[in-house]
């Protein structure tokens, strides 16, 4: 029998954006909300600490259940699906975009400029900030905008980043603290992190912030209905209107027995693959190429960014093993002010054990033992070694694309996405230059020591993949406007990195967050505003309340 699940706000997918978005609009409207999410559910935070001792002993997935057996698809990043979504794997590092990222066009004269500006999202980048918990600093104001203070303090540095700050000074670049998604103290119900490298690839005590955490504190409270296990294949025209009137599902514990879910606004929060890849599914005798598709851009100018890195041997004593996974960042290539010819990325440092590791054989290839190992491991960290990287953006073609590939079919019979990323002519003509400009920034940071490149590497992996449903003010050039609401369809939005003109030059999660909210904002309108005690609830409040 067919089962018809009712709301006013359906949210397809429950990734970090559709969870934080789930919040504000809970929080601030009268609007029942159902979330679909096709994988399982997650690891309930008390079995933290068993998973990861498994993963320890017997190396076992601290994750169980984090993706669906033949739902994957070629050029994927990760095929995690899950309640939480990807964010359950995340490293929790947060920088925002620049200003110039969204105006690459006018500055530059290359790529697109975004139909919104970096002022126009700060104060959401702030927002997802607070409700997630990150701890910064402010770096140079110059180089680093921001209107409000981080809600926590930085993380502490450790004794190698401190050095290593004071060595990036050496060579004339400004360095502060990585901004993180990892408690610096108690926050949000969730305790502070201790710093002891057990972050990846799961944080046993919650100081990390997982979307989990919101989802647990949204439920509990009854402010969302979540379904899990229930894959939506299709979207549904209203007869004599242009409305998404229902979406079509597939209950994976009952497969023969269809669900349809019924809502006055319809969002999709699955991310860079899954939500075009749904609108594309979603075709009829109206909408041959799939829904939202008028301009033919469901999909296209798919976007990311690469990188160079390199390892750098520096004459100073490091002592690795205190919370590695932190950085130094610097956007002052982020920012450069006129260009003769177009490169921006940033640039990280972390600590390296590259090349201080133990060994069994010196470099003549004789044998070392007992005594004679650790004779050679001293003189060896008499130098430590840094690793540097610089993420530059890849500004996408318009064929850089998500395609449905008519060869292999999810096991409901649909046809599994394709990923093909390509550079827009701009940035191939500028790869070389691109790459040649960052080595050379790495060539005068080790002369500044003195230090030594152990190696260097140009990277094809396009990292924190976006796009596919680019966001812009003029229907026949984008798939939804500034807030993700489609061009073509009033009650449905996308939200998150499909809409995502460009890449950008950092890790992009606070900025698919950031965009997120701001969709929550125009989505919830239509709805009540909720009043609790005269005002509306606080950021994080659900959270405080539950714990983690």
């Amino acid at each position: 029998m067919r089962r018809v699940v009712e709301s006013d706000i359906c949210i397809i997918g429950s990734g970090i954006t559709a969870a934080l978005l789930a919040e504000k609009i809970a929080a601030e409207r009268e609007a029942s909300i159902v979330v679909i999410e096709a994988g399982d559910e997650t690891l309930a935070p008390q079995d933290r600490h068993a998973a990861r001792q498994r993963f320890l002993d017997y190396g076992e997935n601290p994750w169980p259940h984090d993706h669906i057996d033949g739902l994957t698809a070629d050029g994927i990043q990760s095929r995690s699906m899950q309640v939480g979504g990807l964010a359950m794997h995340w490293g929790g590092v947060t920088p925002r975009f620049s200003p110039e990222d969204f105006r690459v066009r006018s500055l530059y004269g290359v790529g697109d400029d975004w139909p919104i500006t970096y002022e126009d999202l700060d104060p959401f980048y702030q927002e997802a900030e607070e409700r997630m918990g990150v701890a910064g600093e402010q770096g140079p104001r110059d180089l680093d905008p921001r209107e409000q203070p981080y809600p926590l303090p930085m993380l502490p540095l450790s004794y190698n980043l401190n050095l290593l700050k004071d060595w990036g000074a050496k060579a004339d670049i400004p360095f502060w603290s990585q901004p993180s998604a990892k408690n610096s103290t108690r926050y949000g119900g969730r305790p502070a992190c201790c710093r002891n490298d057990t972050c990846s690839p799961i944080c046993p005590i919650g100081a990390k912030y997982s979307p989990d955490f919101t989802w647990r504190a949204l439920r509990a409270a009854g402010r969302v209905r979540l379904i899990t296990r229930t894959l939506v294949r299709r979207l549904i025209i209203e007869a004599k209107s242009d409305r998404i009137d229902h979406a079509i599902a597939v209950d994976r514990d009952n497969p023969d027995s269809p669900v349809e879910f019924h809502a006055k606004t319809f969002v999709l929060a699955g991310g860079y693959v899954w939500s075009p890849h749904l609108l594309l599914l979603s075709t009829s005798s109206r909408f041959p190429t799939g829904i939202a598709n008028r301009s033919g851009l469901v999909g296209k100018y798919m976007t990311g960014h690469r990188n160079v890195s390199a390892f750098v041997s520096l004459p100073m004593k490091l002592y690795p093993g205190i919370n590695s996974s932190h950085s130094l960042v610097s956007k002052k290539f982020m920012r450069p002010g006129h260009l003769d010819r177009y490169i921006r990325h940033d640039l990280r440092i972390w600590e390296s054990t590259v090349g201080s590791e133990p060994r069994l054989q010196d470099d003549d290839g004789d044998i070392l033992l007992g005594d004679g190992i650790l004779r050679d491991w001293r003189n060896r960290t008499q130098r430590g070694t840094a690793r540097v990287r610089a993420y530059y953006d890849v500004l996408p073609a318009r064929e850089s694309e998500l395609t449905l590939d008519r060869s292999r079919n999810n096991p409901w019979g649909d046809p599994m996405p394709h990923l093909s990323f390509r550079d827009s002519v701009d940035s191939q003509d500028l790869r070389d230059h691109t790459e040649e400009s960052i080595r050379s920034v790495f060539r005068a940071m080790a002369g500044a020591a003195p230090g030594e490149i152990l190696s260097m590497r140009s990277s094809d992996f396009q990292d924190h993949p976006a796009g596919g449903c680019r966001m812009g003010d003029d229907p026949a050039t984008s798939v939804g406007d500034g807030y993700g609401r489609t061009h073509d369809h009033e009650n449905l939005f996308v939200v998150g990195a499909p809409t995502c003109v460009t890449g950008g030059c950092a890790n992009g999660t606070l900025t698919f967050v950031a965009l997120g909210l701001r969709s929550a904002s125009r989505v919830g309108e239509d709805f009540p505003r909720r009043v609790v005690d005269g005002k509306s609830p606080g950021v994080g409040k659900l959270q405080s309340e539950m714990g983690p």
